[in-house]
């Protein structure tokens, strides 16, 4: 387990959306889903991603954003969303963005965290998917937070929540919301770790 302190002013959270049945993407890892929801349920999002200070995604997630939001138009390229820099985790070989700090690393979560934690300073990690990734942080004791917004659709299949069996001594639901959108959001600190998997 980590023993590193981490207040609440920095935390590392887990924040993103996912269907009524559980799934934050389809079987092709497509987050299309969320795309076709009438209002977008994120109007959070803004104060948000304004303390956040660092950020870390798994190499589908990056995937999709290279395909469907970067380069949608050939002709007019998307700019990277983030200031932030990202760090990006994957065992293969992937195009950058020109212009995005984004940092292309493998392995052990907690080495990489603690350059993380360097880079966001008094602000938030964001760890913006997927499940499998932010379980990653979770069973090495990283991960203060999950913040998930929850839409009206179901997948029946797809790329799990938090694909982990985390009972839920583990968790302290600290706020329930319905979002102006309709969509519920869900707040849950992490209060202890371990391999629940």
């Amino acid at each position: 387990m980590n023993t590193v302190a981490r207040t609440r002013q920095a935390r590392t959270r887990y924040y993103t959306a996912a269907t009524l049945d559980g799934f934050i993407a389809d079987d092709d890892h497509s987050l299309e889903w969320l795309f076709q929801v009438p209002e977008p349920g994120n109007e959070d999002f803004p104060d948000f991603i304004k303390d956040v200070g660092a950020v870390a995604m798994g190499a589908s997630t990056y995937e999709w954003m290279l395909r469907h939001l970067i380069g949608a138009d050939a002709d007019h390229p998307t700019p990277w969303p983030n200031e932030q820099p990202t760090w990006v985790f994957s065992h293969h070989p992937h195009p950058s963005v020109s212009g995005a700090d984004i940092r292309f690393v493998s392995g052990d979560v907690a080495p990489v965290h603690r350059d993380m934690r360097a880079a966001a300073g008094d602000r938030q990690v964001w760890i913006v998917g997927g499940g499998d990734l932010a379980g990653q942080f979770y069973d090495a004791g990283l991960l203060d937070e999950i913040i998930v917004t929850i839409a009206s659709v179901t997948l029946g299949s797809g790329k799990p929540l938090l694909p982990r069996r985390i009972m839920s001594s583990s968790l302290h639901l600290t706020s329930a919301l319905r979002l102006n959108s309709g969509f519920a959001q869900l707040r849950y600190d992490v209060r202890s770790t371990g391999s629940f998997q």
